[in-house]
């Protein structure tokens, strides 16, 4: 592993080589790379390499989650990518949930440095059936857009953004359990309403940037998403300048789509449609 890319993964960060094309994997907001590794197998399986930074203020205390700004976040993801370009000439970008437009951002940003997309459940409306201000629309805006955004937190509760009773199941007992790496584990399932704001604030440097993005792009999202509806894969469609967009609804997940069941379904997807993207380049080069 080259120190380049080591020092910008993080304590509980990965990355394995595996070929010349490379994906950059970002997880979600208070997630942790664990919830990428499954995907990341397979794809290093067909033939690709991974590498998945732990975000800035993630994978720790709420404290530090609370003291993050989406710039920190958004910070790691840069960073990595231009550690990953010194070595591998094609780099593609997966995202899930927040992670997703971490990945749009990027590519508005980069350009073409940007070889494809793979957009994992992407979240512009806290919109699913499972979001407790749902019920509740009035609260939301009288917490995050006033101090009491430095004092309250939202914790989430079962499913967990997950289908698979199995793995639900997993992620209940260590949190039951209060595990001393649980955060590192599952991540933190409890978001303050500070960091909250904090990603309303990239939702909308997101949105401004999306006519600016022209990289291929793979939509995937759960038919029933319990955080994210699918208007969210329809809003990203409908606003991107990408003359290859394709789009991957899937049954029987939620919004967890990494850890849930169809994961493998889904990073074959990635795949195929990475290559696809490598044999056009290649093809006009």
């Amino acid at each position: 592993m080259t120190s380049a890319i080591q020092q910008h993964l993080g304590p509980t960060g990965f990355y394995e080589k595996h070929g010349d094309d490379a994906v950059l994997l970002v997880h979600g907001l208070t997630g942790t790379p664990a919830e990428m590794r499954a995907v990341a197998k397979r794809l290093t399986k067909q033939g690709f390499s991974v590498m998945c930074p732990q975000l800035a203020g993630h994978c720790g205390s709420v404290g530090a989650l609370k003291r993050s700004k989406w710039q920190d976040w958004y910070k790691t993801v840069e960073s990595a990518f231009e550690a990953l370009k010194l070595t591998h000439e094609r780099v593609y970008v997966t995202g899930l949930s927040m992670g997703a437009l971490m990945a749009l951002k990027l590519a508005e940003e980069k350009g073409s440095r940007v070889s494809g997309l793979g957009l994992l459940s992407t979240t512009f409306f806290y919109d699913g059936w499972n979001m407790p201000h749902q019920r509740r629309k009035w609260l939301l805006p009288m917490v995050i857009y006033s101090p009491l955004r430095y004092f309250i937190s939202w914790k989430e509760t079962a499913p967990y953004g997950i289908k698979c009773e199995r793995t639900r199941a997993m992620v209940h007992a260590v949190l039951t359990n209060r595990d001393a790496q649980a955060a590192e584990k599952v991540g933190i399932f409890r978001t303050p309403a500070v960091t909250i704001h904090e990603s309303i604030r990239l939702i909308r440097a997101t949105r401004k940037a999306l006519p600016g993005v022209h990289a291929p792009t793979l939509i995937v999202h759960a038919n029933e998403d319990d955080m994210a509806s699918v208007k969210n894969a329809h809003y990203v469609a409908n606003r991107i300048s990408s003359n290859k967009v394709e789009t991957f609804f899937v049954d029987d997940s939620y919004h967890v789509l990494t850890l849930d069941k169809r994961k493998y379904d889904i990073a074959h997807r990635l795949a195929d449609f990475f290559r696809g993207c490598t044999a056009r380049q290649l093809a006009t080069a």
